[in-house]
């Protein structure tokens, strides 16, 4: 196959995986805690011949995740909860606990405070976090304190962001820690608001319009090399 055609075909593939990135930040712009992803590319070079000759190809495996805080909305949920600067809160999942900004909660049928999922919140010790039932009036404090009827009877767990390389995305508002992560010092919650996400909706959709033009390029490319190799096949075969 032509070189062309290859680095064509690297590329094509690299601005595919962008395009599902982009879709996937769309369809997530209203989800409460979700952090906006971006694809990098990266250029892989191999030398054709003797004289310094190289062809180049684009690889787009790379992802990089976008941190940065988004505003809040205020809900006047008793259990819905949001982090105002950094800061995480950790859930328990079946495959291990996860990081997230999400912060609506809701009680479990044991009485413990669980997301939508059923992922259990957790407090500073990564313990679940129960209230006690027969109770008038919940609740949380600046510093994640959960007051029952003014009695205090948890925390919630607000963790330290980790290094970006020891942090990982794993769908949806989660993330996973490489390792131990510390509770945060002087947290700020509050009560009755959700984080929104972070991604802008127009930017996402311009960025689309563009990987979709370059793509049609390529496309547009690969099916005049096509051609032309036609060409030269019929050509040479008379």
């Amino acid at each position: 196959m032509d070189n062309a055609i290859y680095a064509t075909l690297t590329r094509q593939s690299g601005l595919m995986n962008e395009m599902r990135t982009v879709a996937n930040n769309i369809a997530n712009a209203n989800t409460n805690g979700f952090r906006r992803e971006g694809v990098i590319f990266s250029e892989h070079l191999t030398a054709l011949d003797r004289r310094g000759d190289t062809l180049s190809m684009a690889n787009a495996r790379g992802r990089l995740v976008d941190l940065t805080a988004a505003p809040v909305s205020q809900t006047n949920g008793t259990f819905d909860v949001a982090i105002e600067g950094e800061g995480f809160f950790m859930v328990q999942t079946p495959q291990g606990n996860r990081l997230t900004r999400a912060g609506a909660y809701m009680l479990s049928p044991e009485g413990e405070l669980m997301n939508a999922e059923g992922h259990r919140l957790l407090d500073e010790g990564q313990a679940p976090i129960a209230i006690p039932g027969g109770v008038d009036r919940i609740a949380i404090g600046p510093d994640g304190t959960v007051s029952a009827d003014g009695q205090p009877v948890a925390q919630i767990g607000v963790f330290a962001e980790p290094p970006r390389e020891d942090i990982t995305y794993t769908g949806g508002t989660l993330f996973v820690p490489s390792g131990e992560v510390e509770p945060l010092e002087n947290p700020r919650i509050l009560q009755g608001f959700l984080e929104d996400s972070n991604v802008n909706p127009l930017q996402e959709i311009s960025r689309m319009i563009e990987v979709q033009r370059a793509y049609e390029l390529g496309q547009s490319f690969l099916d005049r090399e096509d051609q032309r190799i036609r060409n030269v096949i019929t050509a040479m075969s008379r």
